[in-house]
């Protein structure tokens, strides 16, 4: 990750989220907090009552995204007239001065992610062995920023 391009205070940020836990740890985790509640979620209907449902399981939390970790999140854009995915689940794949770059699953595509674009810098951390169920649950909401 270019870390040079970060402010210092996100730079501090990071260095203790990547204490706390190691990649490897976040890696072999067997943390299934998910399969149980899938079908709980998808009847809930829509896809803000899916990702509210999807808020109270996925406690952990990050405020600077780290590479190789999965993460959704609640996504507000200040580009007017573009398409975006208000609940998008990535895995990121940088971290920057500006922001953050993502592959969406919602997509199947790059997305790039300002740091004033994320609702309340609540990042969700999703564990591997979540990532299926999550890309499972249809509860991406596209949208047009007006």
């Amino acid at each position: 990750m270019p870390e040079e391009n970060l402010d210092q205070d996100k730079e501090e940020i990071l260095e203790e989220q990547e204490s706390e836990e190691s990649q490897e740890e976040y890696l072999l985790s067997d943390t299934q907090r998910v399969e149980n509640l899938i079908d709980d979620i998808r009847v809930s209907g829509s896809p803000d009552d899916m990702f509210l449902a999807i808020m109270e399981v996925l406690t952990v939390k990050d405020l600077i995204p780290q590479v190789g970790k999965y993460y959704t999140f609640i996504y507000a854009p200040k580009t007017p007239r573009i398409r975006y995915d208000e609940f998008p689940l990535i895995a990121c794949v940088g971290v920057y001065k500006w922001g953050f770059k993502g592959i969406n699953y919602h997509w199947g595509d790059f997305r790039n992610y300002t740091w004033d674009e994320v609702a309340n810098n609540d990042l969700l951390v999703v564990y591997p062995n979540e990532l299926q169920d999550m890309r499972s649950i249809p509860y991406q909401k596209f949208r047009i920023n007006n």
